[in-house]
């Protein structure tokens, strides 16, 4: 089977996640009048090394290793990925070739059900892309969470990213790893193990537990990661056959903000087991608005960045504030972080 061919392969990990987001896609090139996507499911490094901490085998790009793989030898003609899981650099011959809206890119928390936190705001009721208002609001339910989890809590997340900045949140918690599929996260919060999660409210929407948000952290509270709430399509550079189905999915501003925020992680050296958090948004007047931050592992120190600009300008917006963030620090913070990761 070829890329010419009536189907086009679709290649996936399989996670619960991860086909939803393959079936999206594949729904939007059928709606836009291509064919029917074979979904291909491939099992990544990353899946087969569930109990380890991913900062210490490698890093996110080990879910998406072997789908690059078999996309460059031509045994699947199209890969979808959650972009926060992609390298800051593409393989030589592989491109983002389009990317479907943005998701609320915000991290949430989760409260077991023992723990009564009641709100005025319905679940999923704030928009996607926070207003002022809205922000106050969570800013508000922060303060309340706080009383509700009390001293020391115990916090499950596996991302160094949110360790680093809910330290500075959440002072006196225990951050404890979690791995594995959300249901099985659930289950754990549910059974003891913790007494809160942070994760991506991406996730958690797109497969129906919006309700189970008890909080979403500010934006600038908790730096999201670059990517976070972007699924986006690969392809290899010049199949035109595979290119004129893809490209009509485009969702340009999820786009424009997303080589924004990749740009900002690749001028900063591309690491991605240091505490980076990055994220741009639709802005006015200007089309983008771009924050981003690096963190000492322990969250004791933070170096910060911000800039405005068009969609058109969306890769020297990133790389400006990339230069930004090195010429005030955060060289010797990334610097810290291997040595400690080594």
């Amino acid at each position: 089977m070829t890329a010419s061919s009536s189907r086009l392969r679709l290649g996936t990990r399989g996670s619960q996640l991860a086909l939803w987001q393959a079936n999206a896609v594949a729904a939007r090139i059928r709606e836009a009048g291509g064919p029917d996507p074979e979904i291909v499911v491939i099992r990544t490094s990353g899946d087969q090394l569930q109990q380890v901490p991913i900062s210490e085998v490698g890093g996110k790009a080990l879910f998406v290793k072997e789908i690059e793989e078999a996309l460059l030898a031509g045994t699947i003609d199209l890969a979808v990925h959650s972009s926060k899981d992609l390298p800051a650099e593409s393989p030589q011959g592989l491109s983002i070739a389009a990317v479907l809206p943005r998701e609320d890119p915000l991290d949430a928390v989760v409260l077991p059900a023992r723990l009564a936190f009641g709100s005025d705001v319905a679940p999923g009721a704030e928009s996607v892309m926070p207003e002022a208002s809205t922000l106050s609001r969570t800013v508000d339910d922060l303060d309340r969470l706080l009383v509700v989890l009390g001293e020391s809590p115990v916090i499950g997340t596996g991302s160094v990213r949110r360790v680093a900045q809910l330290r500075r949140l959440f002072p006196h918690a225990r951050f404890k790893q979690i791995r594995g599929n959300l249901d099985t996260r659930l289950r754990k919060l549910e059974n003891g193990e913790y007494d809160a999660l942070v994760l991506a409210a991406a996730g958690l929407r797109r497969l129906g537990f919006a309700s189970k948000i008890a909080v979403r952290l500010p934006a600038l509270s908790c730096v999201p990661a670059p990517g976070q709430g972007i699924v986006a399509v690969q392809t290899r550079d010049g199949d035109d056959a595979v290119l004129r189905h893809v490209v009509l999915i485009d969702d340009r501003e999820a786009h424009a903000a997303l080589r924004a925020e990749r740009a900002v992680v690749e001028a900063l050296g591309g690491g991605c087991q240091a505490p980076i958090g990055v994220f741009a948004r639709p802005a006015y007047p200007a089309d983008l608005e771009l924050a981003a931050v690096v963190l000492s592992l322990d969250g004791s120190r933070a170096v910060y960045g911000m800039a405005q600009g068009t969609f058109e300008d969306a890769e020297a917006i990133g790389a400006r504030v990339g230069a930004q963030l090195l010429a005030d620090g955060a060289r010797e913070l990334l610097l810290e972080a291997e040595r400690q990761n080594s």
